[in-house]
């Protein structure tokens, strides 16, 4: 059971008095007093923190009351078991089936009774922890008795141990095989996509020198090496990101597209301006994603769409979105579109294996890894990249992102908020 100090308790309440008035009848006892003035602020507080012992919330509350962040309270898995008692000046049958309704275990009436308060507190609480810890014993049976299972099983059946530890050995064999691309992804970035910012505070610099006398010249450079240095920052941040084995939802957040993909063209300015090239952004949706490794797509098919421009010819690239609906789930279909040397049908697949070139690299430089990257980061969002593309007439690449991310965030929440 955990300590006293350790207990945690959401007050909400719209008026500030009356938050003071809670916590100091409740400060004696030694609990963690966590406030937030609206519904809206403790859904915000909830997606964050799981472990409160209680809730006390206010029924009144402009703009979202207490019934309603009750109901959204209540559909987090996370969050069912934690008790709910609602504060209110009302006593109407009405309103106190409703409260139950939604899920709470009880009222209290203003004027708020400091005893009586501590007392029913004090008692969900304990109510609470009694719960928390007959769960946690619950699960430690469960893990026993699965462990006593498969070691009689294994006695029973020493042959089916042997397949079961051939069958993991394949297993790990494939792990090993997925974390040595995973590495070699990695080397690329690093080698790559690294080198972008520092070529342009290079640059930068070697303009600077050469124009010292011209001030205005010598502050446009160096804000440009600034945001190359901010960029390598940022970088940094997701490449550890992208080397975990797994993502957190909490990575996931609302982003506006057409930002991510002004910022993957501003980092290839230079590359931008040396070939002339001309793209077409037209306006792309808002969706959950993470916008660093987001932005690592992006910037890899503006990229590819440069380098892989015919001779002689000025590259074009158009980006745009359509809706459309996939597999039980609405998708954002992003389209980056160039005019550059295209590729033979047959290849649509292999552009996406990790070192797997068309060309060879003095023909055009490259390592192979850029589109296995992009296919990896789509598998991580759960949706998919694809292309087609005919010899000497562009490539076109499609980014389909899911509109929500399944188990990645509590939708109705985050839209509450």
């Amino acid at each position: 059971m955990p300590e006293k100090d350790l207990i945690k308790i959401l007050v909400v309440d719209d008026r500030p008095d009356n938050l003071l008035s809670i916590e100091t009848i409740l400060e004696k006892e030694d609990y963690h007093i966590v406030k937030a003035n609206s519904g809206r602020a403790a859904l915000k507080i909830l997606l964050k923190e799981y472990d409160f012992s209680l809730i006390l919330m206010d029924v009144q509350m402009p703009d979202m009351n207490g019934f309603e962040t009750a109901s959204l309270i209540y559909e987090r898995e996370k969050l069912k078991n934690v008790p709910i008692i609602f504060i209110t000046a009302h006593s109407e049958d009405e309103a106190i089936f409703k409260g139950y309704k939604v899920g709470a275990v009880d009222f209290i009436y203003k004027p708020i009774n400091p005893e009586l308060l501590r007392v029913k507190v004090g008692l969900f609480v304990e109510l609470y922890q009694k719960t928390q810890s007959l769960l946690a014993q619950e699960t430690k049976l469960l893990t026993i008795n699965a462990s006593l299972q498969k070691e009689i099983e294994e006695r029973q059946a020493s042959e089916q141990k042997v397949r079961d530890l051939n069958r993991l050995l394949v297993q790990n064999n494939s792990h090993l095989k997925a974390v040595n691309e995973e590495l070699d992804r990695f080397a690329y970035i690093a080698s790559h996509d690294l080198q972008e910012p520092l070529r342009k505070i290079r640059v930068f610099s070697d303009m600077i020198a050469q124009r010292k006398s011209q001030e205005a010249e010598v502050d446009k450079y160096v804000t440009k090496i600034m945001n190359a240095t901010i960029r390598m920052q940022q970088l940094v941040n997701d490449l550890l990101r992208f080397s975990r084995h797994s993502l957190q939802g909490g990575d996931f957040m609302m982003a506006d597209l057409n930002v991510i993909v002004k910022e993957a063209i501003a980092e290839m300015e230079i590359a931008v301006q040396q070939s002339g090239a001309k793209i077409h952004l037209h306006p792309l949706p808002s969706v959950f994603v993470i916008p660093g490794l987001m932005r690592q797509v992006f910037s890899n098919l503006i990229s590819n769409a440069i380098k892989f421009r015919k001779r002689n010819s000025v590259p074009e690239i158009k980006i745009y979105a359509e809706q459309s609906a996939m597999q039980d789930n609405n998708y954002y279909r992003v389209f980056v579109i160039d005019n550059g040397i295209g590729f033979e049908e047959q290849y649509n697949e292999d552009i996406f294996v990790v070192f797997k070139r068309l060309h060879s690299y003095h023909e055009i430089e490259g390592t192979g890894i850029g589109l296995s990257i992009c296919k990896k980061i789509m598998e991580q969002h759960n949706g998919f990249i694809s292309a087609s593309g005919v010899p000497d007439s562009g490539a076109t690449f499609v980014v389909s992102i899911p509109e929500k991310q399944a188990g990645g965030y509590d939708d109705e929440m985050a839209a509450a908020i």
